[in-house]
């Protein structure tokens, strides 16, 4: 196995299925990222540009490697939350444009011209501070105006539009790229929000246009609109979760087909046969009914695996479901093994080293994301980030 160490990338090969540093790792399946971009791509028209969402890390899937996937399966733009995360990107050599999806502070202004990165912009001195400052360096700064349509998080009132415009729009350091607003329930059975929604942003799109000014990109739809909603493609879509094969929500997923890209695996580092009655992990909330033995991952919550799930989740050997038991520490979980054996159900061969997956396919078997949100009481997107903060990915074809 070599690792990469400018952009922090490890290749599995044939002899090693982890890291071995530590049994415990991500893997990434480039070739789903790019089947879900493709399945976008007919779904869209001709004309409609995707904007690839790697923020969060890329959802916790890698920025980098999928904004460089996204990139080479047609995706034309990225989106980013932070001008730290747009860095990242142009330090490992992502020339693309990367739109930033929320306005940063102006002390960041001098970071984002150097980088050449394109703002979201709603408040007027920071659109003022941005112009003045490009244009000091002889330069014109783009940015995306933020229309504020109902989701009242960020973004310009949707009535405030056109006069927003018209005191900025005069500044020769500033070059209005594209207009976007955010759908807040996109992926909600009822679409009378949403329709409101839309009849607010055409209203900021007819004022502006009235005006004389061109609004460049439009972009409304994420990837629960881009899915359901035609009419919100306009000229380019912004694809999130959906391009790592996670669903928003049970509405789109008949709709469309997609492939999980992320699974999460490790190796078994400890067996243990624990005695009747003994107890497992902190508190004891599991105790042995003898004949069991306890398998031990080098995994824990503070890989991604909520404390939550303790006893109530299960992992996968060899195609095979089996409880995880015991309450889960922060760099260990552990499962049983039962061993009584019968015609029927023979007793299962365990050993040391044996890869067992906890989120992803086995066989015939699968855990989800969604599965574990459902336990957990969260979504699907939180527990994928949660899973690339501390394990080392592995990037798969």
């Amino acid at each position: 196995m070599q690792r990469n160490l400018e952009d922090g990338v490890v290749q599995k090969n044939r002899e090693f299925a982890a890291p071995e540093r530590r049994w415990a790792w991500v893997e990434i399946d480039r070739e789903a990222i790019r089947y879900n971009l493709k399945r976008f791509r007919k779904h869209l028209g001709p004309d409609v540009k995707i904007m690839a969402v790697v923020k969060a890390d890329g959802y916790g899937h890698g920025a980098a490697e999928c904004a460089r996937t996204a990139l080479a399966t047609g995706a034309s733009m990225l989106g980013v939350s932070s001008v730290d995360e747009g860095i990242e990107l142009r330090r490992v050599g992502i020339a693309a444009p990367v739109v930033i999806l929320a306005e940063p502070p102006q002390e960041a202004i001098p970071l984002i011209l150097q980088y050449q990165l394109i703002p979201a912009v709603y408040n007027m001195d920071f659109a003022l501070a941005l112009g003045e400052t490009a244009d000091a360096m002889g330069r014109v700064s783009p940015y995306h105006l933020k229309v504020d349509t109902g989701m009242n998080r960020v973004g310009v009132h949707y009535s405030d539009a056109g006069d927003f415009l018209r005191t900025i729009n005069f500044h020769r350091g500033l070059e209005l790229q594209g207009v976007f607003t955010h759908f807040a329930t996109a992926d909600d059975v009822d679409t009378f929000i949403f329709k409101q929604q839309m009849g607010r942003f055409e209203e900021a799109l007819s004022t502006i246009r009235y005006m004389g000014v061109d609004p460049g990109i439009i972009h409304a739809a994420n990837t629960a609109a881009m899915i359901r909603y035609k009419q919100a493609h306009y000229h380019m879509v912004r694809v999130g979760i959906g391009m790592y094969g996670l669903h928003p929500s049970e509405v789109t997923r008949p709709i469309m087909e997609l492939r999980p890209a992320m699974s999460v695996r490790a190796r078994i580092s400890y067996l243990k046969s624990v005695p009747v009655g003994e107890g497992v992990s902190y508190s004891h909330t599991y105790r042995s009914p003898g004949s069991v033995l306890i398998a031990t991952l080098p995994i824990g919550y503070g890989d991604g695996i909520s404390r939550v799930l303790s006893n109530r989740m299960d992992v996968l050997v060899g195609g095979k479901r089996y409880p995880q038991v015991g309450n889960i520490c922060m760099d260990m979980l552990m499962f049983e093994v039962n061993q009584r054996a019968s015609a029927l159900n023979p007793r299962p061969a365990i050993e040391m080293g044996d890869e067992v997956v906890l989120v992803g396919r086995s066989g015939n078997e699968q855990i989800t994301l969604d599965e574990m949100a459902r336990i957990v009481g969260t979504i699907n997107y939180e527990l994928a980030c949660r899973f690339g903060l501390r394990l080392d990915r592995v990037f798969v074809e």
